[in-house]
């Protein structure tokens, strides 16, 4: 009787946070590799949710609890206008902390960050008119006063990426001034197709992936590509634009092009935590069509997510590539969809760990040819003859 009373006395969003605080304890796979406290985020956030009486308030509550998992594979499936945008794929600007200094050390081109002038190695002084250390505090893990470098990036990147409705003033130093820029009043140069192809050079064939990798066209449209290019001696295929992933059905069917025999491209981890025990298995890639034979080369970079960091790191896995470019997303693992009952608000949490072939996990995986930024990435494109 006492405890179907607490239940009775209980808000709809504390029901809600509960349920999402059960979910998560019960599915989420990469507490230990991230060392997250998940009893302190309780212990902390319970009693705030106490004080909320709407559904925005609640929004902007959850938004706070997802920046503890410091991982941009993590989200709700609904937003206001002043939630943050979604990195990486709201993301225009690469920004890291250099001795007590904020350089940006990549672009996204063709967006807002790019199309405004800013360069790559740029100093940031200001953010919106204010200090940058004081703005990224509100998105570092609040379970820990012990912050990783992971923590910093993740809140540095959220932090440039913006809010839906307001415009982001990014203020330099140019040799001693301040020079302000306006990303936001600038249109992204948004691509009008699945892929881009382009003849590099008389050996050397490209093809672009734009953010396309959940569309089961982008298969038709590739297979088309490949069959074009089957005379040429090297082809790069670019993932560089692919920040809101997409499913392994596309990414199987571009791979099958590449390879004669069935081979293992990944392997994924599911704790079955009720029973103290682990599903573990590697997925496959089967030969499709006509096998494309000559020099494969696959670019990558800080906007390469989810699904492209899975095709890159299973080329490298089958040993059908090279692969030339940054660090990627590094987003965290296979997600699964969840809704909190009182709200009907979705969200998502990885609930499997992914491997490169090798056991690698694939949020630490390195390109075999590691550049710094887009620019070096390019070059080293055209180099190939």
């Amino acid at each position: 009787m006492f405890l179907s009373s607490l239940a009775f006395g209980q808000t709809k969003y504390e029901k809600d946070f509960n349920e999402f605080w059960n979910d998560v304890k019960n599915n989420y796979s990469y507490f230990d590799q991230q060392q997250i406290n998940w009893n302190k985020v309780k212990e902390l956030y319970l009693p705030k949710v106490k004080q909320i009486t709407n559904d925005n308030d609640f929004i902007q509550f959850m938004e706070t609890v997802l920046n503890e998992f410091y991982n941009g594979h993590i989200s709700l499936n609904t937003h206001l206008n002043s939630s943050n945008q979604i990195i990486p794929s709201g993301q225009d600007m690469f920004v890291q902390k250099q001795k007590n200094k904020f350089f940006i050390t990549d672009l996204r081109k063709g967006f807002g960050a790019d199309l405004s002038g800013l360069q790559i190695w740029d100093e940031i002084i200001l953010f919106n008119n204010k200090s940058i250390p004081e703005q990224i505090e509100k998105f570092l893990p609040k379970f820990t006063t012990t912050h990783s470098q992971e923590m910093y990036q993740y809140a540095l990147n959220m932090l440039f990426a913006g809010t839906h409705n307001t415009k982001r003033t990014i203020t330099i130093n140019k040799n001693g001034k301040q020079v302000d820029f306006f990303p936001d009043n600038l249109q992204n140069k948004e691509a009008k197709n699945l892929i881009e192809t382009n003849k590099l050079n008389k050996t050397t064939a490209y093809i672009k992936l734009n953010n396309s990798l959940g569309n089961f066209k982008t298969i038709d449209d590739f297979d088309k590509a490949v069959d074009e290019f089957m005379g040429f001696k090297n082809l790069v295929i670019d993932l560089t634009e692919t920040a809101s992933g997409g499913n392994s059905t596309v990414a199987r069917c571009i791979m099958g092009r590449f390879i004669s025999k069935t081979m293992p491209y990944q392997q994924h981890e599911f704790d079955e935590k009720e029973f103290q025990t682990q599903r573990k298995w590697v997925e496959y890639v089967k030969p499709r069509i006509t096998q494309y034979k000559g020099n494969v080369f696959v670019i990558v970079g800080h906007w390469t997510g989810s699904m492209g960091e899975g095709i890159a790191i299973g080329f490298d896995g089958l040993k059908k590539a090279k692969i030339i470019g940054t660090e990627m997303a590094k987003l965290l693992g296979a997600t699964n969809g969840f809704t909190m009952s009182e709200t009907n608000i979705g969200f998502q949490i990885p609930t499997e760990r992914l491997y490169h072939i090798n056991g690698t996990p694939r949020e630490k995986y390195k390109p075999t040819i590691l550049t710094q930024n887009i620019d070096e990435t390019l070059k080293k494109m055209y180099e190939i003859k």
